[in-house]
């Protein structure tokens, strides 16, 4: 029995829709800017995750006749050229967290005025150690690192995005985790 009400298209229809029609691109953009955004806001700056979320559109959609649905999906595509446009500001990102590991500053907290509290709460006397840790790990570390955490991506989709195998991404997570353990010991997420 149907509904009335259609599915989105899939990604293999989407990719199929803007490879055909250019103009069907920005349903490319209208499912995944904000993800992306998301993603670049987490490791950079608001105004430059607004440009870089922008560029991983412009770029995608130079590229769109060569997205190649047999070696990932759209999603870890998108992320692929975003992690990529990330790189050309490391130097950027890793002098920010050696900053924020300095001076123990505040990074913009998200959802309701009791979760700011008690984000604020826990994770003050936090932040300068965690933000050191992330700025000692390696690029490709870091990278593995926050597409998990920020995006969200599975270790396929992160392999996907970085052009990596799933045993690289996981060697690295590994890595990272052990030295973000050595940093902050489990007992400070405790109280």
């Amino acid at each position: 029995m149907t509904t009335g009400v259609s599915e989105p298209p899939g990604d293999l229809d989407l990719a199929a829709g803007f490879q055909r029609d250019p103009e069907r691109f920005t349903d490319v953009h209208d499912r995944y800017f904000r993800d992306i955004y998301r993603y670049v806001a987490g490791r950079l700056d608001a105004q430059t995750a607004e440009d870089i979320a922008a560029e991983t559109f412009c770029l995608a959609f130079g590229q769109r006749d060569r997205f190649d649905p047999e070696r990932g999906g759209l999603r870890a595509w998108l992320f692929g050229i975003a992690t990529n446009l990330v790189a050309q500001h490391r130097r950027k990102e890793a002098r920010r967290y050696r900053a924020m590991a300095r001076t123990g500053g505040d990074a913009p907290a998200a959802g309701s005025h009791e979760d700011r509290v008690v984000t604020e709460v826990a994770a003050r006397r936090l932040r300068p150690r965690l933000a050191g840790a992330l700025a000692a790990l390696s690029p490709g570390e870091r990278d593995v690192v926050l597409l998990i955490a920020l995006a969200d991506l599975t270790y396929e989709e992160v392999a996907e995005a970085l052009g990596i195998s799933p045993g690289t991404v996981g060697s690295r997570l590994s890595r990272a985790r052990k030295k973000l353990h050595d940093v902050i010991p489990p007992e400070a997420f405790h109280g």
